[in-house]
């Protein structure tokens, strides 16, 4: 199934794409190979994900308060849940076949049949729901929420089961796979705060002093590095997730809100709406350099790699002339 997929993705006709683009793209091993128009979709788009197995893309249309699902497979959206309040995050479990969204309106992360998308559950937290991550092992959602908390989710009974406070709201945040800790991304503190999971409570902060606006993260758990991405000004900086000291800081592009950590190639994606994606290349872990910047459109600032089928989705937002779409760039 899955090769069948990607010949689907390749062969699917191209739209709108300037011809430097795709020639800077491939010399970095990105190759645009297929966007998908999302209509009636306006205002900003917040995060994605995917089902690997159904071939099916999640879009968190915030300003539209919807949720866009869309199929791979054939390229074109299938449906469409509606009535949310600003969705921000998204997370599809297919050993569950659930779809959690939370909303950043209502503070509401409401749960969804996979298969009929009819409303299952709901699960109430005080206000603004933001990022949520699903840690496997323990069978918890994690949810950013409020002025500073992180909420624990029993997937089996679908309860609020407890909290981490923190000191202000949370943005991305990380989970260790081979221990207990949460590296949870805190602007408005000016902060990173190292999570317990096992005692929920914070055990370590890392304060920030050379820039603000710290709202994306990627974990490179080898290596014992964590990738924060700024706006104030526009950087990527590396810390050591062992002693939480700046490794090194990098220029990128601006308004950045997505990133992710290609292990096998050794690359950093940054996702900005400033109208890029800049590919950073890790040297080793000391020592990182920027490769390219491929272009993409303003206000184009999530997206999602998926290694398992190398393939890097692009959240563009309707701006004058440009339609919203998602862009799909095959990671060679």
């Amino acid at each position: 199934m899955l090769a069948g997929f990607i010949t689907a993705c390749v062969g699917k006709p191209v739209s709108k794409t300037p011809p430097q683009e795709v020639a800077t793209a491939e010399i970095e091993g990105f190759r645009l190979v297929q966007t998908i128009p999302l209509p009636n979709v306006e205002g900003r788009i917040d995060h994605l994900s995917v089902d690997l197995k159904g071939q099916r893309l999640f879009v968190a249309a915030l300003g539209n308060d919807t949720v866009e699902i869309l199929d791979l497979s054939v390229g074109q959206p299938i449906q469409t849940i509606s009535g949310l309040s600003e969705p921000q995050g998204v997370v599809f479990i297919p050993e569950l076949n659930k779809i959690y969204v939370t909303n950043g309106g209502s503070g509401v992360c409401q749960i969804f049949d996979g298969a009929s998308f009819k409303q299952i559950g709901r699960i109430e937290f005080s206000d603004d729901a933001d990022n949520l991550r699903y840690d496997t092992g323990a069978s918890s959602i994690y949810v950013g929420y409020g002025n500073g908390a992180v909420g624990v989710v029993d997937t089996a009974s679908e309860k609020h089961i407890g909290d981490v406070k923190l000191a202000g709201h949370p943005e991305s945040f990380q989970l260790e796979q081979s221990g207990p800790r949460i590296f949870v991304n805190i602007p408005s503190a000016n902060q990173i705060a190292v999570v317990d999971r096992e005692k929920r409570m914070v055990i370590a902060t890392w304060p920030l002093k050379e820039a603000k606006a710290n709202y994306p993260m990627a974990l490179d758990e080898s290596h014992h590095r964590l990738f924060v991405g700024f706006r104030q000004p526009a950087k990527l900086s590396v810390y050591d997730t062992e002693s939480g000291n700046m490794v090194t800081s990098l220029d990128s592009v601006g308004d950045v809100d997505d990133i992710f950590y290609a292990a096998m190639r050794k690359h950093i994606y940054v996702v900005g709406g400033e109208g890029f994606i800049d590919i950073f290349e890790q040297e080793d872990a000391d020592h990182y350099k920027l490769l390219t910047q491929i272009p993409t459109a303003a206000g184009a600032r999530t997206g999602l790699f998926v290694p398992e089928l190398n393939r890097f989705y692009v959240a563009v937002p309707h701006r004058e002339s440009q339609e919203a779409e998602v862009r799909i760039y095959k990671v060679q």
